[in-house]
């Protein structure tokens, strides 16, 4: 029998004791009100008595005295008949109730004078027969023999006890149930008294128990118990509640009956931090490689993490689901056992993260599972064994593919459900290089009107043109005949201008480079594509930067505005319609380490997520400028075929960006 059963079985007994203590307590307030309880007070068969009623004792009285009580006596005669008035001479009085001895008395009333003022009486009271005064003759008496008895004294009556009760002897049967009664009382109080001692023993041997059993476990045993993965999983769930009310924003004390300031608030417009995304069990010696947002959830973000050189017992990759209301820690974190160079949220399914690795696996995570993946690719020939440094996922809800790409050329295209084997792989070589024929691809991008089509910046510094399928005019594969070719180094970002407003500015795109320069292109028609090397020019080049620029990134609401983050850890947004020369803003983030990675959020583009190499994840609002206006894509128009040349150049280029 467990603890609580045997404490609710206490609780049960303690309850029936209490009731037995509140019967001693009657039966013990009964004994000084009126003596001992017995079967006959409780309801049991009783003596009847005789009735005390004013009526009935005068009754009584009256069988006993006669009724002379009522003004009568025994002889009929009235008071004046037998009691003659003291007035008279030769008459002895009569005392109370009886008389003297025997003497002479008229024998009626008549024989007296009517007037002579005798007054007659019983028991010495008077009664006057008239108030004239006597008459002056002698009246005539006649002398009247009678014999007189004497009464006999009565005994007075006193009330007693014996007089109105009649005491009778009890039964056989009534004695044998009160002496029943007797052992039943005995035999309870019996039974509480043993309970009462009972429940004492088993309250203070369980508590022995108890303390015993907590005395006596071994720190083994407790460390096990503290190390159980309920408990922590119990403990982590319940702590990230608390954190989330923490890191709420919002002002609980607020006075609605207070006014709002007047103004504009100073940071309106411009750059602002939100918060910082930092923790040193997983971000410290590790650098940040790539960002992504969740479609599903604005407040969630994801960075993925390289070694750290100084911790051999830490997984060698990290990616870390970060939470806007939850800032002291990630609210998931996944393992892999090589770096994770790249990342990003499935579209489609939001519990879901990919992941690239310097080994060349594709990793899939499950936030509703544990730490480590769920699905991974074989380190085989059939997928990747070089670095992966950039992945997308295209397609529609129904129908998507992931698609990566590692240093070695080889693109691979991936069912999000069976992570054994690519659904395709496909290798880009270029015949022209001298040594190999490999194209060893830093970064790549689709065309957000495009499954099929894609381009890739390679380690060289140029940039071609490569299809999944063949196509009317094109073959599957790299197109090494249109090089885009503008960069001396490797190119580290390249982003698609997405197809967003009135105008479709889909076919420009921007590349950064480590040749400190930003590169604005147009692609080139896929209907039409070269057949002889030929080198395509970019349209714009921005040479502001102070060192290298390791990503770029079209602003997915506003058409012209785009980001960049350098070595110095200089944030920069630029605005092509306001200025083509210098950027519009720019903020140093964190220590002024390098910004590895920068991602829009996809829900308005106000915040963007940047990716620090000391490990920290910042997130920056900008406010009003992620609000354009209706006549910004006329005004991009403009500007972009100002950048490509003047007079019917830029007409003709005008007119076909407006009619695409």
């Amino acid at each position: 029998m467990s603890a609580s059963e045997r404490r609710k079985e206490i609780e049960a007994k303690r309850a029936k004791l209490e009731e037995l203590r509140e019967a001693r307590k009657l039966r013990t307030r009964n004994k000084k009100d009126g003596g001992t309880e017995s079967p006959r007070t409780s309801g049991g068969p009783s003596t009847p008595r005789r009735g005390t009623g004013g009526a009935d004792a005068l009754d009584f009285m009256e069988s006993i005295l006669g009724p002379s009580l009522r003004g009568t006596s025994s002889s009929g005669l009235t008071s004046g008949d037998i009691t003659p008035s003291s007035s008279l001479p030769g008459t002895p009085a009569m005392g109370h109730l009886g008389l003297q001895s025997p003497a002479r008395v008229p024998s009626r009333q008549s024989d007296f004078t009517a007037g002579s003022g005798t007054t007659m009486g019983y028991s010495g009271t008077e009664s006057v027969v008239g108030r004239e005064s006597a008459p002056s003759y002698v009246p005539n008496l006649v002398d009247v023999e009678q014999e007189l008895f004497e009464v006999p004294r009565m005994e007075r009556v006193i009330y007693s006890k014996s007089v109105q009760t009649i005491e009778t002897e009890p039964d056989s049967t009534q004695q044998q149930d009160e002496e029943a009664w007797v052992r039943a009382a005995k035999e309870r109080e019996a039974e509480a008294d043993a309970l009462e001692r009972e429940l004492e023993e088993e309250s203070s041997k369980l508590d022995e128990e108890i303390e015993q059993e907590i005395r006596d476990i071994p720190p083994e045993e407790l460390a096990g118990i503290l190390a159980a993965p309920e408990l922590l999983e119990f403990v982590d769930r319940t702590t990230k509640i608390f954190h989330r009310a923490l890191n709420d924003d919002y002002d609980y004390i607020r006075d609605y009956r207070v006014g709002t300031e007047s103004g504009r608030d100073e940071s309106e417009g411009r750059i602002k931090r939100v918060c910082e995304f930092w923790d040193e069990r997983y971000g410290k010696n590790r650098s940040i490689t790539d960002v992504d947002w969740s479609r599903q959830y604005p407040e969630l973000s994801v960075a993925s993490y390289n070694k750290n050189p100084a911790a051999v017992n830490e997984p060698d990759g990290i990616v870390a689901v970060w939470n806007l209301h939850l800032l002291e820690r990630p609210e998931f974190v996944f393992h892999s056992q090589s770096d994770v160079l790249s990342v990003t949220f499935s579209p489609f399914h939001s519990n879901l993260v990919f992941g690239g690795t310097y080994s060349g696996q594709i990793l899939l995570w499950d936030n509703r599972s544990k730490h480590l993946p769920v699905l991974k690719t074989p380190l085989s020939a059939s997928g990747h064994t070089h670095p992966v440094y950039s992945m997308q996922m295209v397609g529609t809800q129904n129908a998507h593919n992931l698609i990566t790409c590692s240093t070695d050329g080889t693109v691979c295209s991936w069912l999000v459900d069976m992570l054994a084997q690519p659904q395709e792989t496909m290798e880009l070589v270029h015949a022209g290089h001298s040594k190999t024929g490999e194209v060893a691809v830093t970064t790549f991008d689709f065309p957000d009107n495009e499954t099929t089509a894609f381009w890739v910046g390679t380690e060289e510094g140029n940039i071609y043109q490569a299809n999944r399928y063949d196509r009317a005019g094109a073959k599957a594969g790299l197109n090494q005949y249109d090089v885009y070719k503008a960069h001396a180094g490797p190119i580290m970002g390249m982003h698609f201008h997405p197809l967003v407003g009135s105008v479709d500015f889909s076919d420009l795109f921007l590349t950064c480079s480590v040749d400190w320069t930003v590169k604005l292109w147009r692609s080139k028609s896929l209907a039409k594509p070269a057949t002889a090397p030929n080198i395509v020019s970019p349209l714009y080049s921005f040479d502001e930067a102070d060192d290298y620029v390791y990503d770029v990134k079209w602003h997915p609401q506003h058409p012209a505005v785009f980001a960049t983050g350098d070595g110095t850890g200089k944030f920069d947004l630029w605005n092509l319609n306001a200025n083509t020369e210098v950027p519009m803003e720019s903020a140093t983030v964190g220590s002024g380490r390098a910004i590895n990675k920068l991602q829009w959020d996809h829900k308005d583009g106000r915040r963007v997520a940047v990716g620090s190499s000391d490990g920290r994840l910042y997130v920056y609002d900008i406010g009003d400028i992620a609000l354009p206006k209706e006549s910004e894509w006329n005004e991009l128009q403009k500007t972009v075929a100002g950048m490509s040349g003047g007079g019917a150049q830029a007409n003709g280029l005008a007119d076909s960006v407006s009619g695409r």
